[in-house]
């Protein structure tokens, strides 16, 4: 297991450290899910090398380099690859980025507006920001020869909405989502038919918004305890017990360090600390 981190730069920063993938090792679907997830995070897009250290990052996991969907508008980023061995595609979207407004202003539109692409209501932001690359996204799937391969969405925070929304209209053959908020009312939960793994990180305040009581989460829940094993849909009062023992261990191990992250309820919510539960 990957020790944990709770500095800030693995929050605000996940693209800062290198891939977890290593060349000819190989990896569970929910693992690639997971780390793409993360590498979702390079900011390809704006430079060369960065395109360049996402498309060697995924060449370590056996994939192709990678096919870019953005839009500025919404702030909305994903990519799309695959792998030749045996024509499994991976598309991964990005999540919020502090420092990008056009994600803040889609996190804050969290009235319900209508999702006819498959049924019930949703967060209108996440509609919004799904729509603006969709049709790209589609053309993009329907022409590469994917053969017997499976189609792979994953996404944290943010992404994990997108990947979840997505999910409802490309019926991949699983869906991996970190750190999701809430995305839609169970009339839309309902729609989301393919294989799910939907993890949930302690203490992580994300998965608890926005509230429950009009939207409602999509599939089970992988729950990382506080020492980074999982359980399988624990039941309330084990969550409840487990984050009070969480919040205390954090509190007396990181919360005074310099560099780390304040309250552990934003500490997890880093993605690798995600990946720490899935990878040596």
């Amino acid at each position: 297991m990957l020790e944990y981190d709770p500095s800030r730069e693995a929050l605000y920063s996940p693209d800062r450290r290198d891939t977890l993938f290593e060349h000819g090792k190989q990896y569970t679907a929910v693992q690639i899910a997971i780390e793409a997830a993360r590498l979702a995070y390079i900011r390809a897009e704006r430079s060369a090398d960065e395109l360049e250290r996402l498309t060697a990052s995924l060449a370590c996991g056996g994939f192709g380099p990678p096919t870019l969907f953005v839009d500025a508008k919404t702030g909305t980023e994903a990519f799309g690859t695959r792998r030749v061995a045996d024509g499994t595609t991976l598309v991964a979207f990005r999540g919020t980025q502090p420092d990008a407004t056009a994600d803040l202003l889609t996190d804050a539109q969290a009235f319900l507006t209508a999702w006819p692409e498959s049924a019930g209501v949703v967060h209108a932001g996440f509609a919004a920001a799904l729509r603006a690359v969709l049709p790209d996204l589609r053309r993009w799937i329907e022409h590469v020869p994917h053969g017997a391969g499976k189609l792979l969405l994953a996404g944290h925070s943010l992404g994990a909405a997108l990947a979840t929304l997505a999910a409802s209209v490309l019926q991949p053959s699983l869906l991996v989502t970190l750190g999701s908020p809430r995305v839609g009312d169970a009339a839309f939960a309902a729609t989301v038919t393919s294989e799910l793994v939907r993890i949930v990180n302690c203490c992580d305040a994300v998965t608890d918004l926005p509230p429950a009581i009009l939207y409602c989460h999509v599939g089970p829940t992988t729950y990382i305890t506080h020492d980074g094993a999982q359980v399988f849909e624990p039941s309330a009062a084990f969550v409840l017990t487990d984050r009070l023992r969480g919040r205390a261990q954090y509190f007396v191990e990181y919360a005074w360090k310099k560099g780390a992250v304040m309250v552990r309820d934003f500490a997890d919510h880093a993605p690798i600390n995600y990946a720490r539960a899935f990878f040596e």
